[in-house]
Order: structure tokens, then sequence, then C-alpha cells
């Protein structure tokens, strides 16, 4: 007969007071399968900790967005985001879903090119685009969106030289409500900046202008923010129309569609304040429909959403090190996940959960990562179980930019594994070893 785990008798101050929408409900829930598969098949295989995704979220997610979107307005194009999780495996299930390719550098628009994306097909935004990229872009008939008046000199002189015409958008910041406003990137659209920019492009003898771009922000809660953008990107294409006789191809509403994480400091868990597809396309398309466009002009809608395609559909599969004691009497626990694999619990309170029942108490506690530094927190304070050393924990919704900003500090890089909707289990990239740093390392002689 096994021996029962003892457990610290703990004593939980109880709060007066009506329980809140949420209830009273104490206990974790448990989540011990990925499509099907166990977690600790998972990590008995691949090794612990391990990034899993979902292919079946992939697919389901983007097609609930595609619908959202193509129900309500005629011609709508999604672009995957590329830094988002350019993961080849990743891209490819979006680009079989007809996602173009949005890319924001050289070396994301090789990848591109690579996964087999046609060069009309990407889209190329971002401030820092070499003259080399430019050409490349321009022989490939990318999309290339003018972020500073320098580039689009550029731009000029380069098909000056060329005689190809390049195909141009312009990002445009604007005054949409919401705080703080991104005029970092693009032309602001209230000083007169994006027409100054409409015009010189208009007649230059080698551009073509084909969109209007804005990215408005990231995890956007208010999707009237989006309605107000669309309907400035609309007034300039009508502009356009009106002095040039030029019909806009394209509006390209960029992306900052919220996933259901939760933001620290929010009241509210994201899974109950975070719009739905639904509610961005409803405000988008309304916008578009009701501009004074002609209907016959009216533009195809370009979408690069990433964060709230990918997320859900993302898993950070771990194992407890070990349990301690605060000063302050918290309870600690040590998992080997740490903040340079999960990037985003800089702003995110992630869920984290048990992958097995193992009690029903739960106690205030810090989660640590294994990193030998003070602020590898990935949770600050969580009504947890106690878990023992050896047993297992899952983070779910972490497929967004964890993969593309992780760093290799302290510890290696694991695995990363698809569960194909088939339910089988693909590495799509190899868990780093000290052998793939020693390749790329030189040793000067005199140390040799």
């Amino acid at each position: 007969m096994e021996k029962l785990k003892y457990e610290r008798p703990i004593i939980n101050k109880l709060q007066a007071g009506m329980p809140d929408k949420f209830g009273m409900n104490i206990g974790v829930k448990v989540i011990s399968n990925i499509d099907g598969i166990p977690v600790s098949e998972i990590i008995d295989t691949y090794g612990s900790p391990t990034f899993v995704l979902s292919e079946q979220t992939i697919r389901d997610t983007f097609q609930e967005a595609n619908e959202a979107f193509t129900t309500r307005y005629p011609k709508v194009q999604f672009a995957w985001s590329y830094k988002t999780n350019y993961l080849n495996a990743v891209c490819k299930i979006y680009h079989d879903e007809g996602s173009w390719a949005e890319v924001v550098s050289g070396f994301e628009y090789d990848k591109a090119i690579g996964n087999g994306v046609k060069g009309s097909n990407i889209i190329f935004n971002g401030p820092d685009k070499s003259d080399k990229d430019l050409e490349k872009a321009i022989e490939n008939d990318s999309f290339i969106h003018i972020d500073h008046f320098d580039e689009l000199y550029s731009l000029i002189k380069i098909t000056s030289k060329s005689n190809k015409k390049a195909k141009v958008a312009i990002r445009v910041n604007m005054d949409t409500g919401i705080y703080p406003q991104w005029d970092r990137f693009g032309f602001n659209y209230e000083n007169g900046d994006a027409w100054k920019v409409l015009n010189k492009i208009m007649l230059a003898d080698h551009l073509e202008l084909v969109g209007l771009h804005t990215h408005i922000g990231t995890y956007i809660l208010t999707p009237n923010a989006y309605g107000v953008a669309a309907s400035k990107l609309s007034e300039l294409a009508v502009r356009v129309y009106r002095k040039f006789n030029h019909i806009v191809s394209y509006i390209d509403m960029g992306g900052g569609f919220a996933s259901d994480n939760t933001l620290k400091g929010a009241y509210l868990p994201g899974k109950d304040t975070c719009p739905s597809f639904d509610d961005y396309a409803e405000s988008i398309t309304n916008a578009l429909i009701n501009s004074e466009i002609p209907p016959e002009n009216l533009p195809t809608l370009i979408l690069e959403t990433g964060r709230a395609l990918i997320d859900d559909a993302g898993y950070l599969v771990g194992t407890v090190l070990a349990n301690k004691r605060l000063v302050s009497s918290r309870r600690a626990t040590i998992i080997d996940i740490g903040i340079n694999l999960l990037f985003t619990s800089f702003w995110y309170e992630h869920e984290i959960y048990p992958v097995k029942q193992v009690s029903e108490q739960t106690e205030d506690t810090t989660i640590y990562g294994p990193l030998c530094m003070n602020i590898d927190v990935v949770r600050s304070a969580v009504k947890f179980p106690l878990l023992q050393k050896g047993d297992h924990v899952i983070i779910p919704r972490v497929g967004a930019y964890n993969m593309t900003q992780w760093m290799q500090f302290i510890t290696l890089r694991p695995n990363i594994v698809l569960i194909d909707t088939d339910k089988k289990m693909h590495i799509i990239r190899e868990k780093e070893t000290n052998e793939t740093f020693n390749t790329q390392e030189r040793l000067p002689k005199h140390l040799s």
C-alpha cells in the first residue's frame, strides 16, 4: 500500500461578503492531456520542458476568424504574421489555409520565400529594410509598406535605375481614441504626413500605390478603435481617387487582436473581457462598407492578426523541481520553465495547472523558474495546490511570441512538438545542445 503524501496544514483567511461572479470554488482544474495525448507521455518522450502546438487548434481558430470576416465583407485576405511564430511548420499550416506572409525583416522575407510563398503574396513591413531587401522585394513583385520618408527616397532611387515599378503602400499612424497612440511607425494621419507621402508616391514615375496600411497597437480590447482606423484609411483612399483618379487596391488593418490571456494588473480574466473575431469584424467591415468608397471600388481587406490566431494552440509542459518557504511564509514552487522560455510572462498572468489531481487544498504560491536570477518569476501570486518534486505542470495559451522571443540563457531551449490532426506527434524544432553553440564559436589560436 502506497504511503500518502504529507500535506502541511494550511490556515486560509476567510473574507466576509458576497461571493464574486466566479463563485466560491477555490480548487484548481487539471489539464491532463493535449488533443487526447497525456502530458506525461509527451514529457516521457520529448523531455521536460517541452513546447507543444496543436495543429487542430491552429486550423480551427483560423477558420473561425476567416468566417467572421468573409461573411461580412466580399474581399478578405489574411497574411500570417511571421514575427508571431515563424517556425516553418506553423507558417506552412497558415499558408495551407490560404494566408499570405507578412514579414518585417530580410530574415523573415527569406523564410517566407523558403516556405514556398510567392513574392506577390508577401507583405513587407517594418522600418529596417536594406536596399538589398528592397531590391529583392521589387524583383519578386512583393508589396512594400513604406515606413518613413528615407525609405521612400531609397525606393525612388532604386527604381529609377532598374526601371521596374515597385508595388507600395504606406503605413499610417493615427489617433483612434486609445492610449498609448502608436506613432513610432509610419506616417501620421492628423498632421498631414500621410497625405504628403501619398502625393509624392503618385508623382513618382516608378512607384505604384496599391494599398494603405495601419497597425494601431497590440492587444486592443476596443473593437471600435479599428472602426475609426478603417474610416480614416477609407477617407485617404477616397481623396486619392478624387485627386488622381487612382483606385487603392487594398486596405490592410494590421493585427493587434487580443487573445484570451490576462494582462498583468487586469481585474477580470482575459477570457471574460477579450472581444471575439466577430466583434472586430463587425467594427472594421461596417466602417469600410459605410465609407464613401464606391461599391465597385471596395478594396480588399487584408488582416495580419497573429496573437489571436496562434496563442490558444500553444502549451508549455514542465516539471516541479522543489518547494520552499519564503521569509514571508509564502510557499514557493520552483519549476523547470523559466522566463527565458516564457517571455510573455513579463506582461501576462499566465494560467498554470497541474496535470493530475493531487489535492483539493490550495495556497497562495509564487511560481519560480529555474534560472539563477531573482526576476525569474512565472507567477508572483497564484492559488495553487502543493505539488511534489517530479510532478508535472502545464501552461496553456503560449503560442504567440514565446518561440520567437525566447532566449538561450543559463538553460538550453527545448524541443517543440506539433500534434497533427491525426493525433500524431512530430518534433518541429529540436532541442539545443552544447554542440549547437560550439559549432558557431571560434577559439583564437593562442587560447586553443
